[in-house]
């Protein structure tokens, strides 16, 4: 079996890492990667890229990725004009046309 070295930039933490994959990552797709704390996080795949690499004629891929938004703020990441209201009853309701 053979792994895929791919480069990882990190917006939320604003790092870089190289990282072995079984596959390439789709944009879209959510990865599992580990915090810096030791724990694991969901991030979403924003960004894939290849770059021609120093040595021969070999393509290196390369991933830009982004913390999965909580519930309470993904609107704010998907659709910036989102904003939920709560009803009478204290019930969250998305506005009208969604």
């Amino acid at each position: 079996m053979k792994l895929i070295e791919i480069e990882v930039q990190n917006e939320t933490y604003q790092s870089q890492v190289q990282l072995k994959f079984l596959a390439v990552p789709r944009i879209g797709e959510g990865i599992r990667l580990q915090e810096p704390d030791g724990s694991w996080a969901s991030y979403d795949v924003l960004d894939l890229w290849y770059q021609r690499a120093v040595f021969g004629d070999v393509w290196v891929p390369f991933i830009h990725v982004r913390m999965t938004p909580t519930a309470s703020d993904f609107g704010a990441v998907l659709r910036p004009d989102f904003s939920k209201h709560e009803t009478d009853e204290g019930e969250e309701e998305e506005p009208a046309g969604y």
